[in-house]
């Protein structure tokens, strides 16, 4: 196993990051006509695209529901904190941990944002998720093709899911 140090000192483990991934979010009209967005933030033991350099892995260790109970989570369209869809303190995000990953699910708002991410889903313009986080602790290996991996085992606090345009999972 190698050890990057160079990381710890280059990035600080308190620094938000974000990843996506390419995996497809469901658009789902319930039967009182309510349009649901239903995906995952998180695919566990999913490899990343090249992020810079190493590739990574998100552990079933890393999220727990006590990660999603001490974090006020959003749900944004491709991370930005000015299109708002929903809030889990606000009660209108479910987040939950599963065998998959770090699973969401909101209600559309009825906001101009809200219908045109009704529209691009539809569309099938915008099918894919991230999440924003920071990091409790993770470990460095590479593989046998000479590549540094990174595995996040634990996130300290989760930001946001979000339905995105570019996935790098």
């Amino acid at each position: 196993m190698k050890n990057l140090n160079i990381w710890d000192k280059k990035f600080n483990k308190t620094i938000m990051e974000k990843r996506i991934f390419n995996i497809e979010n469901k658009f789902e009209t319930r039967e009182d006509g309510q349009e649901v967005v239903v995906g995952y933030g998180s695919i566990f033991n999913s490899r990343s695209e090249n992020l810079g350099g190493f590739f990574e892995y998100i552990s079933p260790t890393a999220i727990t529901e006590e990660t999603i109970e001490k974090s006020d989570v959003r749900a944004l369209i491709n991370h930005d904190p000015n299109l708002v869809l929903a809030r889990s303190t606000a009660g209108n995000l479910s987040l939950s941990v599963d065998e998959k990953g770090l699973r969401y699910e909101f209600e559309i708002p009825e906001t101009s944002y809200g219908k045109d991410l009704s529209i691009n889903m539809k569309n099938g313009n915008i099918n894919q998720s991230s999440f924003a986080f920071t990091v409790g602790s993770d470990e460095w290996s590479t593989d046998e093709d000479g590549y540094d991996i990174r595995t996040i085992t634990s996130i300290d606090k989760l930001y946001d899911v979000s339905p995105v345009t570019y996935p790098a999972y």
